[in-house]
Order: structure tokens, then C-alpha cells, then sequence
């Protein structure tokens, strides 16, 4: 009998170490098939975040920074541009004054000249003297666009040129850039409106290339602070700045 039991006893240790292996297993296999579903989930996640990123990105400039709309046909007025020469091929200094403050500017008349000509030529005529700054992006991309006397994103100098120059070849637009906007695939269609970049942006190029850059903020971009803190007037994250933004004087030499 005492063997007997004790054979019971074995078997039923057996089996009882048996019962719990095998409880154990379904248990890692509850606990994988959770981290696996985890992980889909935050590859879903992940993922949705750079195609958001993508999408605003593309929504904004599918159209070209400021979406400049309806901008007069380039080769029936190109030859109204500044020539390149006025550039000089030369740095210019000088102040743009935006809400009553004092920016630092420098602009590159070597690597950009058909845009510095421009802003020059615009500046110096009094052309930005009280106009708009028309529009603010607070996510994905981070930029004020100025420079449209219409006030929304239409408007320009009566002419338009190209072509694109000094576009950074890792479509990342620094912060305090200065650059051309322009129609998305068209790459003659600047006119008057800039943007001034006030955070790092990833900005894809289209069919045509990326976007001007012909300058930069070299002191002041602080004092946009203001402006960027109240963010868009109807509270999302694209349009008219909730503070009315204009620009003032522009001086350069």
C-alpha cells in the first residue's frame, strides 16, 4: 500500500507540474500575443504620425508657401522682374521692421540673385510699407508669410518670375530662413510674397524643385514670439494670425 501511495503521489506531482507547465505556456502565450498586438499598435500609431506630418505638409505647400493663387502668366510678364544685376552679387544688410520691431536681415545677392533683385527693388519703392503678414503655421511647418498687399495669399507686385534658386538639397528650411513662395509647380510664379521660417521645417519639394532661399534673419527673430504664441486667428494650426502682423520699413545696403 505504502508503494503503492507513493507511486499516486509521484503521478500526481507529475501531473500537478504538468497542469502548471502547461498553465505557464498559455500564459507566455497570452503575454506574447499582447506584446505582439502592442507593437502593431504603436507601429499604427507611429506611422499615423508621419503620414499626419506628411499630409499637413503637402496640404500647405501642394499649393506653394501662401498658396499664391491666380498670380499673372510668367512669360507674358517676366521681363517686368528686376534684372539679376541688381543683386550685384553681393550680401546686403539691413533691418525689415515687423509689428514696430527691428529685424536683422542679410541677403544673399551670389547664390539668389533674381530674388534678392527683387526684394530689393520692392523694398526700396515702398512696396512692403503696411502690407500684410497674412498667414501662420504652427505645426509640421513653422512659418509667417508676408509680403501680399491683397492680405490673402493672391496678391503680388503685377509680374511673376523664376527660376529657383539656392533650394537646400535636404528640403530642411532652417530657422530664421527667408524664402520665396510661389505655386505649387510652377516654378516661375514668384512675385512679392516671402516667408519667414521660425522653426526648423522639413518642407518636401514638388515636380519643379524646393523654394527660394535668398536670405536670412540674422537678430530679432525673438520678437515674433508674440505673433507665433497667439497663434491663428481661428484657433487651428493654418491661416490669418490672430495678432495683426504687418510689415514696416525695409532698409538694405
Amino acid at each position: 500500500m505504502a508503494s503503492k501511495k507513493k507511486h499516486q503521489n509521484i503521478y500526481a506531482s507529475a501531473a500537478a507540474r504538468l497542469a502548471e507547465y502547461e498553465a505557464k505556456q498559455g500564459q507566455n502565450e497570452v503575454a506574447k500575443a499582447r506584446r505582439s498586438r502592442d507593437n502593431r499598435l504603436a507601429l499604427i500609431v507611429s506611422a499615423g504620425a508621419v503620414v499626419l506630418a506628411a499630409i499637413l505638409q503637402l496640404s500647405y505647400f501642394g499649393f506653394g508657401p501662401g498658396h499664391v493663387a491666380s498670380s499673372p502668366t510668367p512669360s507674358a510678364n517676366a521681363s517686368a522682374a528686376p534684372a539679376p544685376s541688381v543683386a550685384e552679387s553681393r550680401t546686403w544688410n539691413g533691418t525689415m521692421k515687423i509689428n514696430g520691431e527691428s529685424l536683422s536681415v542679410s541677403l544673399d545677392g551670389k547664390k539668389a540673385p533674381q530674388a534678392v533683385a527683387n526684394f530689393i527693388t520692392l523694398a526700396k519703392s515702398g512696396f512692403y510699407n503696411d502690407v500684410s503678414c497674412h498667414r501662420l503655421t504652427t505645426a509640421g511647418i513653422f512659418v509667417l508669410q508676408c509680403g501680399d498687399p491683397k492680405g490673402d495669399g493672391t496678391g503680388g507686385p503685377g509680374y511673376s518670375f523664376g527660376p529657383i534658386e539656392n533650394a537646400p538639397a535636404d528640403n530642411v528650411y532652417k530657422t530664421g530662413v527667408l524664402a520665396m513662395a510661389r505655386q505649387g509647380g510652377n516654378a516661375a510664379s514668384m512675385g512679392s510674397q516671402f516667408f519667414i521660417v521660425y522653426k526648423d521645417s522639413p518642407i518636401p519639394a514638388d515636380a519643379v524643385g524646393g523654394y527660394t532661399v535668398f536670405g536670412e534673419i540674422t537678430k530679432g527673430l525673438d520678437s515674433l514670439q508674440p505673433i507665433i504664441k497667439a497663434g491663428v486667428a481661428d484657433g487651428g494650426s493654418d491661416g490669418k494670425p490672430k495678432v495683426e502682423t504687418k510689415l514696416g520699413a525695409i532698409s538694405l545696403k
